[in-house]
């Protein structure tokens, strides 16, 4: 997916000449025009919603289905931020269904690489009222309120509707999210596109979405301990934990009623599963049904990978 702030990672990854500046791919969605779809076997070619609409609880899990229906609730992308993205907010899923019919967007953030000082805001810094805020943004000046946080690689943060936040240049992320596409953009540094054209601003939409009570946001380093599953974010909408693999190990699943996906954020893993073999590679995801029991994890190399399901 090109953007004005996409970088060139994404295009050697994925052994492409077709697109420069790719600043996102999209690896589990359910989102119209952007879904992903079957690659091989005897689901060749059917896309996510397709495969939820045919298989039902049997791919999603029962309670997931109960809640969800036919959507399916997640998204998992890459971004590759050469640049700075815009300064935005995330809609709540009560003004996303009132606004748009669609869920809001709590989403997390594991910092796969990033070059040297890159940064993310998320946050404020200080206390702010929406008087306030709304000075600043009139003014320019709302990066003196946001909470700057430097990056390094392994490092996550949460990311709950309503946070002001921005990826900044330099950063390339494994991000795990609600369904949702929904961005109201506060401030873009002036950009204008090969057009000439400034992106819309969404001011109105932005301050009523914002969460002025819960400012303060902390971004963790990931501690791996080989072979054990550690949960570093839950949530309501989605768990994810971490897992570093050095030997084979069984991955149960019997307990977990919803689908589970796997991330895999460095080295390669084979999942052996009753119907063969998948191999995943750094920086892909592999959707397992919920119908699955257990699966054999069994690294090529060193594995760290994200697990992440509803519960």
């Amino acid at each position: 997916m090109t953007k004005i702030w996409g970088g060139q990672k994404l295009k050697r990854l994925y052994n492409t000449d077709e697109y420069d500046n790719i600043g996102e791919s999209w690896l589990v969605s359910a989102i119209a025009g952007n879904e992903s779809i079957v690659k091989s076997g005897f689901l060749k070619d059917n896309s996510l919603s397709e495969l939820v609409e045919v298989y039902l609880n049997d791919l999603v899990g029962n309670e997931v289905y109960r809640r969800y229906g036919n959507n399916f609730p997640l998204l998992v992308k890459v971004i590759d931020a050469a640049d700075d993205l815009s300064i935005q907010v995330h809609p709540n899923d009560e003004i996303a269904k009132e606004r748009h019919n669609s869920f809001g967007k709590n989403e997390m953030w594991y910092i796969l690489d990033c070059e040297k000082e890159a940064f993310v805001y998320a946050g404020f810094n200080r206390k702010i009222t929406e008087k306030e805020y709304l000075k600043a943004v009139e003014n320019n000046t709302l990066e003196d309120y946001l909470q700057k946080h430097i990056v390094n690689k392994g490092d996550y943060i949460y990311i709950p509707a309503g946070c002001v936040h921005s990826i900044g240049r330099g950063c390339t992320i494994m991000e795990i999210q609600q369904s949702s596409d929904i961005t109201y953009r506060i401030y873009d540094f002036d950009r204008r596109d090969k057009n000439g054209n400034r992106r819309e601003l969404h001011t109105e939409e932005a301050v009523k979405a914002i969460d002025f009570e819960n400012w303060q946001k902390t971004l963790s380093p990931t501690v791996f301990i080989d072979n054990e599953v550690r949960k570093i974010v839950e949530t309501p909408y989605f768990k994810t934990s971490i897992l570093c693999l050095s030997k084979v190990q069984v991955l149960d699943l019997s307990t977990i009623d919803s689908f589970v996906l796997i991330s895999v954020l460095d080295g390669k893993l084979n999942i052996n599963h009753p119907s063969g073999k998948t191999v995943a590679n750094s920086w892909e995801t592999i959707l397992l049904p919920a119908s699955l029991d257990s699966v054999i994890l069994s690294p090529e190399e060193k594995s760290q990978i994200l697990i992440t399901y509803i519960e």
